[in-house]
């Protein structure tokens, strides 16, 4: 069961995790010193109200920087404090084009119903505080299935999160084989943050 949000040292790291996530996040440099192997990509998370989910959400978008209206990854996401780690739901959207911008543009975001949203089980993040930064990963049991090139897929996700940065490394592995179908072969994706939402994330007391 979820603890219940007070001003302990875990709640602290809930809110800190909260606000570095809160921004959108550029690879400009990674791709401009690396082009052939690195796409120009933004990472953004935007602070929902706190109503939505009576708790801290975010909803998220991944998209090429060539093209910002259309997003390749779209999701929302609930954040749980579990007194040594932050338990990150995360939700699929139906019809999720419709919501594409939301990240840029609050009129959008405040189109996000729950009756759009899908929980992908299985499929949520778990992060942990070390020092100066947060390390997260995909939650265990290799039962985050996602179909790609005709084979179905368990995703491995490895996140490292500080106050100005976020690198990931998203990979599917074949479920028989643990052989990497899908997925960056040339190391993490570097990114660092070019616009902050801090302000925007809810205070919890």
């Amino acid at each position: 069961m979820p603890v219940t949000q007070t001003d302990s040292a875990e709640s602290t790291d809930l809110l800190t995790l909260s606000r570095w996530m809160a921004g959108d996040f550029s690879n400009a440099e990674q791709a401009a010193a690396d082009p052939r192997s690195f796409a120009h990509i933004h990472v953004l998370f935007r602070p929902l109200p706190f109503e939505f989910f009576s708790a801290i959400g975010f909803y998220s978008e991944q998209v090429y920087d060539y093209d910002l209206w259309t997003p390749y990854r779209q999701g929302v996401h609930r954040l749980v404090d579990q007194g040594d780690q932050v338990y990150i739901e995360n939700y699929g959207l139906a019809d999720a084009i419709v919501y594409a911008g939301a990240s840029r543009e609050p009129s959008i975001l405040k189109t996000i119903t729950h009756d759009c949203l899908t929980r992908r089980h299985h499929c949520s993040m778990v992060f942990r505080r070390e020092h100066d930064k947060f390390i997260g990963s995909v939650e265990p049991g290799n039962q985050c299935i996602i179909p790609k090139n005709g084979c179905l897929t368990y995703l491995v996700s490895e996140v490292e999160i500080t106050e100005n940065t976020w690198n990931s490394l998203d990979r599917g592995m074949h479920p028989e084989h643990h052989t990497q179908v899908w997925g960056s072969e040339h190391g993490p994706l570097r990114f660092k943050k070019r616009e902050c939402f801090a302000h925007e994330v809810p205070a919890l007391s």
